[in-house]
């Protein structure tokens, strides 16, 4: 995302267990799996049409924050979001993460 750029809405469809953004006709998606006490990150999907700008790293936020609303533990199954976290551990502050591999 370039500097100026307005961060993607990113939508929660909790009965679909997903956040999406929609931008221009595509969907980007973050699957998640809600347990008691836990979200799942199971996989982020990007099409290629939105790739570059931002745009998982959207979903992987809203998931923390999701997370954080509900006092619930990250578990990121998800390699990439897997990968920023590891990263990009202050985006976690606050909210505790099982490293746990599925």
């Amino acid at each position: 995302m370039n500097e100026g750029e307005a961060e993607p809405m990113v939508t929660d469809v909790p009965e679909e267990g997903r956040l999406v953004v929609n931008q221009a006709g595509h969907i980007a998606e973050l699957v998640y799996r809600a347990e008691p006490g836990r979200l799942i990150l199971v996989h982020t999907a990007v099409p290629p049409e939105l790739e570059g700008r931002g745009i998982g790293v959207a979903l992987v936020r809203a998931s923390i924050a999701r997370a954080a609303a509900q006092g619930l533990t990250v578990v990121p199954w998800c390699p990439f979001a897997r990968r920023w976290l590891r990263a990009h551990p202050d985006a976690a502050r606050g909210v505790a993460v099982d490293w746990t591999p599925p």
